[in-house]
């Protein structure tokens, strides 16, 4: 009797396990977008996952993380977006401008946490910066603010260069119209004359190259964007060949070879992000976050790119450096 009871006891058991395990809630999914590519983003997705610790999360243990790295790749947006508001993720978070207005005209209800270049209020992503008032909110990094600064660091870097091309990815629009604009107008006040290009393949980038040498542009002035950010090598080897000084937005480009960088601290704000994401999770509302906006700034100079473009750097600009690289 008592061996039948087991025997039962036991079948009981095993049928209650499975139920049990499918009772346990699914852990919550955030679809994270950005335009650049794997190969480039460990860091970034390290910063963002940092910050999601800060608030309880842990990846793959109470949280999981869907990273969408489109690589340039922008007309894939709207299936991605489609994709995650039809399994209804909780955190839709990007990190290129043209994924938040893409995933903020696509749903209304799920929470988007953006970082973004150009002022979060006129991209209309948010009411206002104190009170974002939809179902958006994130991080604001200055990119147009600080075009003006890079250009003038790099005009002091090269000041015999008078022709400066200007290369923006016409895919990512609001970022590549924001730094035709502000370098047009800073262009002018140090008396540079810009030539606009254009690239959104690395074929392009190639053919842009050739352009800049052909018409003896004496420096490169690289717009903030993803995939130029995953293509940070093969520009290092194309100035390099040409013999081209090339200031950029992010220190991962200089480490790559680059000449120069200046621009907000984008681990930072990667961070920031993944804190904000963490609290709504937790329950926040994205209207009750206030849009944040980077205080961390970096200034880097690649000193052997220097030495191999035959480039002085002034003793002024070594003390402004907030790193060098040799």
């Amino acid at each position: 009797m008592r061996r039948r009871n087991f025997i039962s006891l036991a079948g009981g058991a095993a049928v209650a396990w499975p139920l049990a395990a499918r009772a346990q809630p699914a852990m919550p999914v955030v679809s994270l977008v950005s335009g650049r590519s794997p190969e480039v983003s460990a860091r970034a997705a390290a910063s963002f996952r940092k910050g999601l610790n800060e608030t309880g999360y842990v990846e793959d243990q109470n949280v999981k993380v869907e990273y969408h790295w489109l690589e340039g790749q922008y007309d894939r947006l709207p299936s991605v977006l489609a994709d995650a508001i039809r399994r209804r993720v909780a955190v839709i978070t990007t990190t290129a401008e043209n994924a938040a207005l893409a995933a903020k005209a696509a749903t209304t209800t799920i929470p988007i946490v953006f970082t973004v270049g150009e002022d979060p209020v006129k991209l209309g992503l948010v009411t206002s910066l104190a009170h974002p008032g939809g179902n958006a909110t994130g991080h604001n990094f200055f990119a147009s603010e600080v075009v003006s600064k890079r250009l003038e660091l790099l005009h002091n870097l090269v000041p015999k260069a008078v022709r400066v091309a200007v290369l923006v990815n016409p895919t990512n629009s609001s970022t590549a119209e924001a730094t035709l604009r502000e370098t047009a107008k800073a262009a002018r006040a140090i008396g540079l004359q810009i030539q606009v290009l254009n690239a959104s393949t690395s074929g392009q980038i190639e053919a842009a190259f050739a352009t800049l040498v052909r018409d003896r542009a004496e420096a490169l002035f690289v717009a903030p964007d993803g995939f130029f950010v995953s293509r940070r090598v093969q520009f290092a080897t194309l100035a390099a060949r040409h013999v081209i000084p090339a200031a950029y937005s992010v220190r991962e480009q200089v480490e790559a070879g680059g000449l120069m960088s200046y621009g907000a601290d984008n681990l930072d704000g990667f961070r920031q992000v993944g804190v904000y994401t963490g609290k709504i999770l937790k329950g926040a509302k994205p209207a009750d976050l206030p849009v944040l906006q980077s205080t961390k700034f970096q200034f880097v100079i690649n000193l052997q790119t220097a030495r191999l473009l035959g480039i002085e750097v002034p003793n002024a600009l070594l003390l402004a450096a907030d790193d060098t690289i040799e």
